[in-house]
Formats: structure tokens, C-alpha cells, sequence
């Protein structure tokens, strides 16, 4: 490809005119590189990469660390934290952590400390449970956990909430929720939706960066910024009290000190200085929309931000630029732009939602914060140019980021050890190349960066498939370690997964596969277990060594076995296989004896037969256990799908009721929406067998 550069770092363009190009992001084509100033390009030949499967039942997966003894720490929103062990192959639980849990809320990021050798810090950004208003079972025709969009600030102020920063020890497998130390919490608007942000981070002087989401609800924006601050209406649906409020922790790239006993100071050379009033002395960079992953270069200190976008797909002369994807570095503070400005000459218009008429485009050198709802500055530092910015339709200056949707993480850059003698770290090639990575498109690129631009834009892992890449982190090891959430909304997906990309050298490790005819069940119950699918890309022949209830002994060295379980209780069924080099992998199934897992049936029902949002839906849940089943443990969630991923709107409890399926002017005229129900039940089993649930879920696609 041409080598290309973007806009020189810093650059602010003020843009006083409301010309459609302004609006639609016409810029001038970047200048050309330096020859001779660029990194190497990467290997042509990339069929050496492997990916290994770790974990592929890791729940909703958020979030992952990997720790010095190359076991894995990774989150599931529902609370969980689980670690995979190498030495046994297992992925036992280390915590359960209480959360509260509504639209996107949760348990997010997990981070090791910096000195984690000698102290055993996990950190977690978490939801804790509070006293929101939750949904009553009792009541299946109203949800009282969802706040009310229209209301007074007595209705929104039951809903305030915040999103926590703690951290806990890690005692061998087991993460110690007794010896929390709370650091930050950032204050949040619960019951209603979107954006979280989540992940931490340190430098190289021990510096915590934390991302937060803008809180704010994009639904009823047609896609572009949400300016809504009507008298009356929720204030989630206004960004500017947000991501644009230089007094809001939301929206923003936080970066603090965390104090011996907990809690925190501020370092040096943040972006508003201690004591300035109208502003937050945590704040590193601003003006983020849902700031979902970045990574901190562990040799400069440079920020590698990814930013995500709204979902208008075209240009609206009245309201502003489609949806853009970004990807910054950021080594210095600054402001970047949302809801005012994509980038320095791309703005949003300043849309009154009270008369529905289109004001002037922002100005981007100085944007004004004029929202009923702002407690900080007024006007606002310059919009910074992000390095990497792209819009659905392939992009004239990053034609190689290919088209589709828009789901930007920003993931690593590779620190290659020459003193390592990993038989699974990626090559030199790699050095120094920021990882970026598409969840809606599946793909893993590599950023060349000269003098601060970006260059070169090259696959990375093309024959590696990648089903919705969550998170990623290199390990000590030297290889790249991923979640992969899969295909679905809000559940565990059959193809979500932990799993490592290893650079081979001469050999290959094999791949196991395992399953078992059924999974839970009433004692005695015999297990016929199956290796089929096990292979080796080598040829080499295999040895099987089956671990049926995690003792550490084996207990079969048959490809395919049975084996009965007489007593209650849960079983990590392991297989591992071993080929001719001693390259060794494992793979496991889960058996619980004394529990069934629940059927669950959803019957939803559109009125007169047809589907159109705005329409309420009826449904009906039937549930077979081997137990009483208690309506009140139905939970049926609404879900507006959108290509390949979905936004919950909406949830309710019971066995029969109703569903409202509002009209989301966010989405309005986008193409292939979709209404998706998912009926999920938990049993609640005793004798400290754990809860056992079932799903089913019910698409309905509007009539045109």
C-alpha cells in the first residue's frame, strides 16, 4: 500500500461554517511519510500462528489479566471471575463478586498491580448492588428497575448509582473479597442505558488509568449526538452533562495514584489541575463516547485509546456526521470532542430537541458546554485530532480497517524479549506495533506508527478466526492472550471463549476437543465422554490422560470413556492430550451431579401477528426442572438487535406478561433490526450444588 500519514498531532480547526462536506467529514488527504522512517513490515507468512482454547465456557465474557505465572485471570459481567490454570488446565472460579446488573452494568475490567510478585493486588471495576430500584416479579406488566425517561429529579435521583474501582488479594486460586480496598468510584445514572467503559491500566510509574462511558442513553438521537436536556426528561439522554462536563468523572480517560491503605492522589500534569474550579483533577483525556478498551505502552507511556461510535450510517445535513470509529494516542491531556466533534473539522450541530430545529455546528476549537445539566467549564479545551478515525463505508485514508460495523478496541503493542526462550512468542516483526482489533468485524490489524502517525495498517493472524474479540493482553509468554465474546446478546455464546494465539516453532501443540453425552444429571450418573475432533496439525500420535473429578490423578488413558459419579457435587471433567515433543493441551467439561439443567421454553407473540417497534409483545415461559419451578427466577429480557450485536432495553420477570417494544429513534431507518427476546431461569438447588440455568431466545424481525 502507499504509505500515508494523518493530520499532524495537535492540530485544532475551527469550523464556523455549516457546509454539508464539513458535516459529512470531508478532510484533506494526509501527507506522505518520511522514507525510511518506518517499521519493517510484518512477516508475509503468518500460518505459523495457533490459537489454543483455554476456557470456552468463561460465561459473558468482559475482561482478562494475565499474571506472571501465566495463569489468566477473566471476568464475566454476571459477576464471575474465573482463573485459568496451566499447570491443570481447570478454570475454577475465584470470586463471585455481588454486583447490580442492569442494561450494561456489571463486573467490567480486571488488572493485576504493576508489583503484583510481591503484593497479590487484583483490581476490579465493578457495579456494586446499592439500593437501585430492581424489577419486582410480582409485577410482570411493569419493570420497576428501569428509570423512568420523563419524571422529576426525586425519580432520577432513586436511580443515582456508581460504577466501583476496587482492588482484592489473590490468595492462590482465589481472589479474597474480604480484603477489599475501595479506591474510586464513579458516580453513574442506573436504569437505563448505555456505556461503561471499564478498563485499567498502569505505566511504568505506577499510575492507574481507568476508562469510563458516558452514561448516556443514544437511542432517542437518531444516531448522533445526544443534546437532550429538555426540562422533565431523564437526564440520560444529554451527553454534554457527561463526556462533555470537565466536573464528571463519566466520559473521560481518569489517571490517579492509588494510596497504601486504598483510595487515591493525583499525579503531575493531568489535564485540570488540583484546585481549578469547575473541574476534576482525575481526568487525563476527555470527550470519550464509550471508551471500551485501550492499552498503555509499557516502554513510552503513550496511551493507545480506542473510542466507540454512534450509529447514524449517513450524514444528516441538520444534525452532523454518521457514526465514526476512532483510535488515538494519547501522550499528553486533551479533549476529544464527544458529543461536539469527532474530530477538529468534523462537528456535530447543536440541535435543539425541544423545537426540533438544527443550530450551528459546534465549534471545535472551543467548544461551549451550554447544557442545563453542566456543573463544570463552560468552554471546553480544543477538540485533539485522533490518529485513526472511520465511518462504516470503507474510508478513503484507511481503506485497510474494510467496512461494516463499527466496534474499535484498541489492544497492545508487542514487547519482544530476546532473552526469552518461549516456544510460543511472536517474532521481532512485531516489536512495537499497537494491536487494533474490529469487534463487529472479526479481524486483528497492526499499526506502524512514525512519528506519532499512522503508517502502515497490516493484518495480523489472517487465518486465525476471531469471533467478536473482547479483550486481549500479551502474556510473559510472549503470546497473545484473547476473550472472544461470540455471536449473541448478553449471555454466554456458544462460541465465547478464552484462548492464547501462540507463534510456533517447529511443532505444533495439539488441539483437544471433548464432550459428554449429558452434563448434569441425578446421582448415579453415567458420563459417556468423546475425544472426536482431537488432532494434531503435525501427525504426531497423541496420548490421552482423562482426569474425571480434578484430583490430579488419571483416571482413564482411553480416547473415549464412561465413567459413573455416585455422589453430588461438581465435577471438572479434564482431558489432556499430550503429542511426541511434549507439547500438551486440555480441555474440559463440567458435570454436575444432583442438579438438572433447566428447559426453558419461549413462546412471544407479537399483537395481531405481525411485529412493528412499538408494539407490545406477549409472551409465555415454560420451564421443566427437576424441582418446583418459581416463576419469580424467569427473567425475559428485550433486546433491540442491530447486524451483529444488540443493546438491552428492556427486562422483566415472571412466567407470562408483557413487553413493551418502544420506538428507538437511535436506530430508526438503520437496516437489519431486529427484536430479540431471551427467557432465561435459574434453579436454586441445595445441598451448595450451584444454580443451573436455561435459555431460549425468540427473533422477530419487523415487517417493512
Amino acid at each position: 500500500m502507499a504509505h500515508r500519514r494523518t493530520p499532524r498531532r495537535g492540530t485544532t480547526v475551527a469550523v464556523l461554517t455549516a457546509t454539508f462536506a464539513g458535516l459529512a467529514g470531508v478532510t484533506s488527504l494526509p501527507a506522505a511519510a518520511h522514507p525510511g522512517h518506518e517499521p519493517d513490515p510484518l512477516p508475509a507468512d503468518q500460518t505459523a500462528f495457533q490459537k489454543v482454547t483455554l476456557n470456552d465456557r468463561p460465561g459473558e465474557p468482559m475482561s482478562l489479566a494475565v499474571l506472571p505465572d501465566l495463569r489468566v485471570l477473566h471476568t464475566a459481567r454476571t459477576g464471575q471471575v474465573r482463573i485459568n490454570d496451566p499447570r491443570t488446565g481447570l478454570n475454577p472460579l475465584a470470586a463471585d463478586v455481588p454486583i447490580y446488573q442492569h442494561d450494561e452494568e456489571g463486573l467490567q475490567g480486571v488488572a493485576i498491580d504493576p508489583d503484583f510478585r510481591r503484593n497479590n493486588w487484583v483490581y476490579l471495576y465493578y457495579s456494586p448492588p446499592g439500593t437501585t430500584p430492581v424489577d419486582d416479579p410480582a409485577t410482570p406488566d411493569v419493570n420497576e428497575g428501569d428509570a423512568p425517561t420523563t419524571g422529576t429529579q426525586a425519580d432520577w435521583d432513586r436511580f443515582k448509582g456508581a460504577l466501583r474501582l476496587s482492588r482484592f488479594k489473590l490468595r492462590g486460586n482465589t481472589l479474597d473479597l474480604g480484603s477489599e480496598q475501595q479506591i474510586i468510584d464513579v458516580p453513574v445514572d442506573r436504569g437505563i442505558c448505555c456505556h461503561v467503559g471499564g478498563q485499567i491500566d498502569f505505566d511504568s510509574r505506577g499510575n492507574l488509568y481507568l476508562s469510563t462511558g458516558d452514561d448516556t442513553n443514544p437511542f432517542e438521537s437518531s444516531g448522533y449526538a445526544p443534546l437532550d436536556d429538555r426540562v422533565g426528561r431523564n437526564p440520560a439522554f444529554d451527553a454534554r452533562r457527561s463526556a462533555g462536563n470537565t466536573n464528571d468523572l463519566r466520559g473521560k480517560l481518569l489517571r490517579i495514584r492509588v494510596r497504601p491503605g486504598g483510595g487515591y492522589t493525583i499525579p503531575r500534569g493531568n489535564l485540570f489541575a488540583p484546585g481549578t474550579p469547575g473541574t476534576r483533577p482525575e481526568i487525563y483525556a476527555m470527550g470519550l463516547r464509550n471508551p471500551f478498551r485501550f492499552d498503555v505502552d509499557s516502554k513510552t507511556d503513550k496511551v493507545y485509546m480506542a473510542d466507540y461510535s454512534p450509529d447514524a450510517d449517513h450524514p444528516d445535513p441538520e444534525r452532523g456526521p454518521a457514526g465514526h470509529g476512532r483510535w488515538m494516542v494519547i501522550d499528553k491531556p486533551a479533549n476529544y470532542g464527544w458529543p461536539y466533534c469527532v474530530t477538529p473539522s468534523i462537528p456535530y450541530r447543536d440541535y435543539d430537541f425541544a423545537t426540533e430545529t438544527a443550530g450551528p455546528p459546534f465549534n471545535c476549537a472551543a467548544p461551549v458546554n451550554d447544557s442545563r445539566y453542566n456543573t463544570g467549564l463552560r468552554v471546553l479545551p480544543p477538540v485533539e485530532q485522533p490518529e485513526v478515525w472511520y465511518s462504516y463505508d470503507e474510508s478513503p485514508l484507511f481503506p485497510e480497517l474494510e467496512t461494516g460495523g463499527i466496534g474499535p478496541m484498541a489492544g497492545p503493542a508487542y514487547d519482544y524479549s530476546p532473552q526469552s526462550r518461549s516456544r510460543v512468542k511472536w517474532p521481532r516483526a512485531f516489536e512495537g506495533k499497537p494491536l487494533f482489533y474490529e469487534w463487529t468485524r472479526d479481524y486483528i490489524k497492526a499499526f506502524s506508527l512514525t512519528h506519532g502517525d499512522v503508517t502502515r495498517i497490516e493484518d495480523v493472524a489472517p487465518d486465525i478466526v476471531v469471533d467478536n474479540p473482547m479483550d486481549m493482553e500479551f502474556g510473559p509468554d510472549g503470546a497473545l492472550y484473547i476473550l472472544e465474546y461470540g455471536d449473541g446478546y448478553f449471555s454466554e455464546n456458544p462460541e465465547a471463549q478464552l484462548a492464547r494465539i501462540d507463534w510456533t516453532r517447529g511443532n505444533r501443540t495439539p488441539v483437544p476437543v471433548v464432550a459428554a453425552d449429558v452434563e448434569a444429571g441425578l446421582a448415579p450418573l453415567t458420563v459417556q465422554f468423546s475425544s472426536a475432533g482431537t488432532a494434531d496439525a503435525d501427525g504426531d500420535a497423541l496420548r490421552y490422560a482423562w482426569d474425571f473429578d480434578a484430583d490430579g490423578r488419571v483416571d482413564s488413558r482411553a480416547q473415549n470413556p464412561s465413567f459413573t459419579y455416585t455422589e453430588n457435587g461438581v465435577y471438572e471433567a479434564t482431558l489432556i492430550v499430550t503429542d511426541s515433543t511434549g507439547r500438551r493441551a486440555w480441555a474440559s467439561v463440567r458435570i454436575v451431579v444432583g442438579n438438572t439443567i433447566p428447559v426453558v421454553t419461549l413462546t412471544a407473540e407479537p399483537a395481531g401477528g405481525t411485529f412493528q417497534f412499538g408494539d407490545v409483545v406477549t409472551f409465555t415461559v415454560t420451564v421443566e426442572d427437576d424441582a418446583p419451578v418459581d416463576c419469580a427466577r424467569v427473567t425475559v429480557a428485550y433486546i433491540l438487535g442491530h447486524n451483529e450485536h444488540g443493546h438491552p432495553l428492556s427486562s422483566t420477570a415472571g412466567c407470562s406478561g408483557s413487553i413493551q417494544t418502544f420506538v428507538d429513534t437511535g436506530h430508526a431507518g438503520a437496516s437489519n433490526l431486529r427484536g430479540v427476546f431471551v427467557a432465561s431461569y435459574t434453579d436454586a438447588p441445595e445441598g451448595g450444588l450451584p444454580p443451573l440455568s436455561g435459555s431460549d431466545e425468540v427473533v422477530l424481525t419487523p415487517t417493512e
